[in-house]
Parts: C-alpha cells; sequence; structure tokens
C-alpha cells in the first residue's frame, strides 16, 4: 500500500476545542476534480475503524483508490482531541453538528488538494444525523452530496434494548462511563465465544472477532449531555437542535443523498433510517439496502463485515462515480 498517503491534520472549533482530522488519498489513483469526502463517527466512537477491516480492504482504502481523498474526523471528547479553554462546551448533538462539523469541512476545504471546494458527507450511524442537522442549519453549506449510512432521523421504531438505555433523557444524563474500551477489551473474550451477545450490533457470522482488539481501538465513552439529547430524541421520535425540526426542515436541502441500510440493523431500525426519504428536499435519492433473510447485517456490519468491502463500500464508491 505505499501508494496510500495518510496524514494527520488539526482543527479548531471556534469554542475552544482542537480536534484530530485523518486524510486519506491514493497516489495512484487520485482524481483531482473529485470533491473531497469527510466520514463522520457515530455514538460512541472515533474515526479508526473507517480506516481497518477484520479481512478486507477498509472504507477509506476503498474510496481512496476509487480516486477520491477521504477524511475523517474524530469529534470533541474523543481520541486525540482536547479542549484549549475551559469555557469550551462539552459534547452534544448541538455541539458536535454546529461547532465540530463547520471546523472540520473548513479546514478540509482549505487544506484539500481537490480542485472541487466542496464536501461529500459521509454520516455513519449518528454522524448521518450529524450531517442532517448541519444543513439545515447552515444554508450555503459548501457540501456536494451526502451518503448516510446507518443514520436515523425520526425514531417511528426504536428497539427494546435502545428504548430501554435511552427511555429518560434525565437518567441518561446521569450516566457517566469511563473507560469503556478498556472495559470491552475485558469482554471481548466472552462475547467470541457466545457471539449473540454482541446483538443487535455484529452478527458474528460474517465478521472476524479474532481481530476484535484492533476494532475496539474506535470505542469512546459515552458523553451525559449526548446520552440526554438522544433520550429527547427518542422520546419525542423528532430530532429538534436549537429550536429547529430537522426533519421539517430537510425540505430545504437539495442535495444527491445516498441512504445505506442494513436489512436487520437493531440499532437503527430501517425505518428510522428511511424516515429522510419524505423529508429529503432533492429528487437525487438512491438506497443501497444490504443482506438478505439468511444472510443478515446489522449495524455495525456496514463496516466491519466480511462483504462491505463488496456489498457496501464499492457501491458506495460507483455512486459518488457516477456524479462527480
Amino acid at each position: 500500500m505505499a501508494h496510500l498517503r495518510i496524514d494527520q491534520l488539526r482543527t479548531r472549533t471556534h469554542d475552544g476545542w482542537l480536534l484530530e482530522l485523518t486524510r486519506t488519498h491514493s497516489t495512484l489513483h487520485r482524481n483531482s476534480s473529485q470533491p473531497p469526502l469527510l466520514i463522520v463517527p457515530g455514538y460512541g466512537m472515533n474515526g479508526f475503524i473507517f480506516g481497518f477491516h477484520p479481512r478486507g480492504t477498509s472504507m477509506t482504502r476503498t474510496l481512496a483508490e476509487s480516486g477520491h481523498e477521504v477524511w475523517t474526523l474524530n469529534l470533541r471528547a474523543q481520541r486525540g482531541a482536547r479542549a484549549l479553554d475551559r469555557r469550551a462546551e462539552p459534547a452534544s448533538l448541538a455541539a458536535y453538528a454546529l461547532s465540530d462539523l463547520p471546523a472540520a469541512i473548513a479546514t478540509v476545504i482549505d487544506a484539500t488538494h481537490q480542485s472541487d471546494r466542496r464536501v461529500v458527507l459521509v454520516g455513519c450511524s449518528l454522524g448521518g444525523a450529524l450531517a442532517y442537522t448541519y444543513l439545515v442549519h447552515t444554508p450555503s453549506a459548501p457540501v456536494a452530496a451526502v451518503i448516510a449510512m446507518g443514520s436515523p432521523l425520526r425514531w417511528d421504531d426504536v428497539h427494546p434494548a435502545v428504548r430501554f438505555v435511552f427511555g429518560s433523557p434525565r437518567l441518561a444524563s446521569m450516566v457517566r462511563v469511563r473507560g469503556v474500551e478498556s472495559m470491552a477489551r475485558a469482554a471481548l473474550p466472552l462475547a467470541q465465544l457466545v457471539p449473540k451477545l454482541l446483538l443487535p450490533y455484529v452478527n458474528a457470522t460474517h465478521v472476524d472477532l479474532s481481530t476484535g482488539t484492533h476494532m475496539i481501538r474506535t470505542v469512546e465513552d459515552p458523553q451525559p449531555a449526548v446520552n440526554a439529547d438522544l433520550a429527547r430524541w427518542i422520546t419525542a421520535r423528532d430530532l429538534v437542535v436549537r429550536g429547529v425540526n430537522v426533519r421539517a426542515a430537510l425540505k430545504r436541502v437539495n442535495l444527491p443523498l445516498l441512504v445505506v441500510v442494513s436489512n436487520r440493523d437493531g440499532i437503527v431500525p430501517e425505518r428510522a433510517a428511511l424516515s429522510v426519504l419524505k423529508a429529503w428536499g432533492g429528487t437525487d435519492v438512491e438506497v443501497l439496502r444490504v443482506g438478505d433473510p439468511r444472510t443478515w447485517w446489522a449495524h455495525a456490519d456496514l463496516f466491519v463485515a466480511d462483504g462491505a468491502p463488496s456489498q457496501v463500500f464499492a457501491p458506495m464508491a460507483a455512486w459518488l462515480g457516477a456524479r462527480f
């Protein structure tokens, strides 16, 4: 992989957080006319997993070898992030979408090698909802397209385990857990012996759990304010950020959209992920469904399943290639 170039940059938010960005591109394949891609992570995860795959080619490598310049972002309070000011806001959905994302996008546009000075937002799980939120609050956003991977918008369908964890905003905000990565590492041997413990997050029949010690590097501690935000969202069904109903406001967004869904996603059920279709203001909208009754896909399988490179990453690259 000598043709891959990977470097790290920093971006500073307006309220004093220093965040980590990683850029990946291929010296053999890069098409300088395409807009750069910015991958936004989801709940309790950083961007590590996008550059790693247990048995195959990672998402960032697949996209880079398709000609794209690929950036991944770690949000505030995640790996590599540092608060430079005591008054810096803690992590929250609003801070992620309206402070971290604008800072990252500005840095990508400033530092990119590409001639197209817009970005394609690739939102993974919660990251897709952050992209939606950013767009409705930023009418002139320098965004060329959106890919939402297992991303909720309206919670008309909620898995019982998710409802249990986020059933009360007050209780959810009181959850303060540190060292989740270490706890996950300690629990990994049991999960490998009893793979059903990972449901509904992973279908272990097509994910190589022997590399779990590497995959765990993507795990981040839950943030109390984010937990409370999620609980309010799930209870109300619609996401409201700083007084704006994101679903209702998406009618003003006219961009190409690719929605990627797993057929048995227990974290973000298909109904929650596809709710964006009726809300979206643009007409260039496609859905990539992955999995069937025999080989079903769970939430994290979109990134780490054996078939992810061919069934998820390659179709994403093809969708992008047809537009840029």
